[in-house]
């Protein structure tokens, strides 16, 4: 059963930065278009951040300039540059396929906290 681990996350002040990681076992993440996805309290999941497996990248227009997606097939990892981050970006991130995948396990995810 394949699980995205997420991490990287923490507590950082409004404007500030975090870089966030996915990987998995195996070499997987390469033939699917890859996403981050996050979860406020009280809310549902949304998508925020997709990359094709060619490496074309599209956006939430909430994150739009200020989110970086990435990812290295070679280390079967997909990244998130998140700058300027604000309080509203507080939430639980989490990587799956686009669309998610029936047979992944959503992984534990990441917690971002942008706070002062």
């Amino acid at each position: 059963q394949v699980q995205p681990v997420e991490s990287g996350g923490g507590l950082v002040q409004p404007g500030g930065s975090l870089r966030l990681s996915c990987a998995a076992s195996g070499s997987i993440f390469s033939i699917y278009d890859m996403g981050w996805y996050r979860q406020a309290r009280g809310k549902q999941r949304s998508l925020v951040a997709r990359i094709s497996n060619g490496g074309s990248a599209n956006y939430a227009e909430s994150v739009k300039g200020r989110f970086t997606i990435s990812r290295d097939n070679a280390k079967n990892t997909v990244y998130l540059q998140m700058d300027s981050l604000k309080p509203e970006d507080t939430a639980v991130y989490y990587c799956n396929a686009v669309p998610p995948n029936d047979s992944w396990d959503w992984g534990q995810g990441t917690q971002v906290t942008v706070s002062s």
